[in-house]
């Protein structure tokens, strides 16, 4: 689980990592990196649609992105804002693929 200092919460804040952070797209997930020069943890975003699935499997969806998103904090730099888009695929993935790809994708823009 993420504590409230490692969550966004504003919609401007989504909308700024969205549109000004850097990109890497796989096959379940899209994840968006910005990074600020602000002495604070990381925090992390999670968009799931509709087109993901029902509210069951979106839930299910979003507590797995956040799960692995608790294990990757200690490496992610300070100041980080990640913003991580499930893409309808992500309904039929298990957590070890989620897993997988957004460590890769925070790996390469977000490592400390």
């Amino acid at each position: 689980m993420l504590a409230r200092g490692n969550r966004i919460t504003r919609g401007a804040e989504y909308k700024a990592a969205v549109r000004g952070g850097a990109k890497c797209a796989a096959t379940h997930t899209v994840t968006y990196v910005i990074s600020t020069d602000e002495p604070r943890p990381a925090r992390f975003g999670f968009i799931v649609s509709k087109q993901v699935g029902g509210a069951v499997v979106r839930n299910t969806v979003r507590r797995r992105l956040k799960a692995v998103c608790a294990e990757a904090l200690p490496a992610i730099r300070e100041g980080a804002d990640v913003v991580i888009r499930a893409l309808p695929r992500a309904a039929d993935a298990d957590y070890a693929q989620l897993r997988d790809e957004v460590v890769r994708c925070l790996e390469r823009r977000a490592a400390a």
